[in-house]
């Protein structure tokens, strides 16, 4: 009863006109920020913050929260229209998005995405309302050892992504894990594999590999051809515009599985939304009655990570507002601004602050359902896009990828970074390579090398750590049984007879 008249009294808060206002600019440069590739959510709460500092701390929370949650809905867009992702946790969403753009079905992935993110979306409000102080005390029980097996798990979703060639899926995944090491070593401050070049201290860009391989490696892929890359389909008449019903009824599990995914992973500091995203993906293949079709144009496959990628958010806003513990760092700027505004984040903020905290939440509730509102009339604008001929929708591509790797850092060694990745891209798709793996590898690469150290540290140097605490062993385990039973079952003679026999699963 007391959360029920908390809520009303946020709606209350959050239906006033200025702060409605507000949640609408909040939720639309959120959704022109995510299409962009490179600039981020991050990047640009942190130039609006100064904006802020005039404002009543609820509405620019209200505003800053929206462009967190909107950039969730927006970084869909280019990854199913142009296989380009806007942000780091949209990589997932390309594999099966696009394949159904190919299939003349960009309206319906559009669609699909932005009814996942709405269902997803108000999932982590619900949850955020209701189990935010458990889960926030379940977080804190994760330290370096417990990260470790959840980055190990999240590396075994390799086998899920791998393809027609496991083998060249973990090649892929080793490039990844590489290019993650390269820059300047945090713990001895020694620069690795940057041969010479003061430019890769830093290490390499993500939004640079990611756009590289798979927007500028699918154009030269298509330009090569004597008689020009088929264009695109442009969907036709409302039906092929929205979902249909089959389609929906096939993703309603992978509605639930990327809403609770996302917002669990969303809990634990540091995890992120592009983990979540691949998780979800590889749980609804693992669970999937044909796994065998992810990659060309399911719906699920896009379904659970933009659900995922969106539950998260409300995931994440758990430790930060009940621990004062950022989970990533666009948490970390809203954290700075909380007290930049004098607020206190920690276990008494929903006590000592319900109007911001409830007004925040109402403000989620009605941000979603104009995300929704926002997104759907214009599938049929974005999906103009395809219509454009390959003479111009390729300069497009090569135009929008050059000015958001060079917008995120102002750095031309990025833009070149870009043509050597877009190569490497080509070769991978010329090769049969899966690119899934590599940025898979980069993603974690890092997180997994520096819990893994953090543990040595604080066992002093054994490794006995990672498998005498309950939560790292169940995860370790969970990840064994993902890398070995696939191999088992391609090692089993009866089951390889089927499928060379085309038997496939019963």
């Amino acid at each position: 009863m007391d959360v029920a008249t908390s809520l009303l009294q946020g709606f209350a808060v959050a239906l006033a006109p200025i702060n409605l206002l507000w949640c609408f600019v909040g939720v639309f440069l959120g959704t022109v920020v995510g299409v962009m590739p490179g600039l981020g959510p991050p990047a640009t709460i942190a130039m609006l913050l100064p904006l802020t500092f005039q404002m009543n701390p609820t509405s620019a929370l209200i505003m800053l929260a929206g462009i967190y949650y909107g950039a969730k809905y927006g970084g869909s867009t280019t990854s199913i229209l142009l296989n380009v992702p806007g942000e780091s946790a949209s990589v997932v969403t390309c594999l099966d998005g696009y394949a159904m753009a190919k299939r003349g079905r960009a309206g319906a992935a559009l669609g699909i995405a932005a009814i996942a993110s709405f269902i997803a979306g108000t999932f982590g409000v619900i949850a955020l309302m209701l189990i935010a102080p458990p889960l926030a005390r379940f977080g804190l029980a994760f330290s370096a050892p417990e990260y470790f097996a959840l980055m190990c798990l999240g590396l075994a979703m390799v086998i899920l992504l791998a393809g027609k060639s496991l083998l060249k899926a973990l090649l892929a995944m080793l490039v990844g894990l590489w290019i993650a090491g390269i820059g300047t070593d945090l713990f001895t401050a020694d620069s690795r594999f940057t041969f010479g070049r003061t430019d890769l201290l830093d290490g390499v860009d993500f939004v640079v590999v990611a756009v590289g391989v798979f927007a500028l490696g699918e154009v030269l892929g298509n330009m090569e051809t004597r008689e020009g890359a088929p264009m695109l389909p442009v969907p036709k008449g409302l039906r092929n515009l929205l979902p249909s019903l089959t389609e929906l009824k096939a993703c309603r599990f992978a509605f639930l599985n990327g809403s609770v995914i996302g917002f669990l992973i969303g809990v634990l500091p540091g995890a992120g939304s592009t983990i979540a995203s691949f998780i979800s993906y590889g749980i609804e293949k693992a669970a999937s009655k044909h796994p065998e079709k992810f990659g060309t144009g399911v719906p699920e496959g896009v379904a659970a990570p933009e659900g995922a990628n969106n539950s998260e958010t409300g995931g994440a806003l758990v430790p930060m507002l009940t621990l004062g513990i950022p989970g990533s760092s666009t948490t970390a700027i809203l954290l700075a601004a909380l007290i930049l505004w004098g607020l206190k984040p920690g276990p008494l903020m929903i006590q000592e602050n319900p109007t911001l905290f409830w007004g925040l939440v109402a403000s989620m509730y009605i941000g979603n359902v104009l995300l929704l509102v926002l997104n759907i009339p214009l599938i049929p604008l974005f999906a103009q896009i395809l219509r454009l001929p390959v003479y111009g929708l390729y300069p497009l591509i090569f135009g929008i990828s050059i000015v958001g790797v060079y917008s995120a850092s102002s750095s031309l060694f990025d833009v070149w970074l870009l043509a050597g990745f877009g190569l490497l891209g080509y070769l991978m798709r010329k090769l049969d390579y899966p690119a899934a793996p590599l940025i898979l590898g980069l993603v974690l690469g890092d997180s997994m090398e520096r819990a893994f150290r953090q543990s040595l540290m604080m066992s002093q140097g054994h490794l006995s750590i990672l498998v005498s605490r309950p939560i790292a062993a169940v995860m370790l385990g969970l990840a064994a049984i993902v890398l070995v039973v696939p191999l088992l079952k391609n090692a089993n003679p009866w089951t390889r007879t089927r499928v060379n026999e085309g038997g496939g699963a019963p």
